[in-house]
């Protein structure tokens, strides 16, 4: 499996950014895609899963911020961030069974 994210940046406080993740080489529907995150000197932390029938889960910090949803026909999960903080400052990564995307650099600061 193939994984590429997209969408990171710089945002301020308050704000909303939308990350994306294109998965190749699997029958895309049938895993769990799951969305991590590395804060720097921390230890990555699971964010967001949805399985293959659309049943989400979130990790306390973001719930009710971050949206976490799949587009079967496009081989695409994406992670709606809204009501950014400062401590959702992190890489984000796209995993699928054992593999990883490289990675996208969100910063929230003003």
């Amino acid at each position: 499996v193939q994984l590429v994210e997209s969408g990171g940046g710089l945002v301020q406080p308050g704000g909303s950014l939308t990350l994306s993740c294109v998965a190749s080489g699997t029958i895309f529907n049938i895993y769990t895609m799951k969305w991590h995150r590395q804060s720097p000197g921390k230890q990555r932390e699971l964010v967001a899963t949805i399985t293959g029938g659309g049943l989400t889960t979130y990790v306390d910090s973001v719930k009710g911020r971050y949206t976490i949803s799949r587009d079967n026909a496009k081989n695409t999960v994406t992670l709606q961030m809204n009501n950014l903080k400062p401590e959702d400052t992190a890489v984000y990564y796209c995993n699928c069974i054992n593999s990883w995307g490289k990675g996208t650099l969100v910063t929230v600061s003003s």
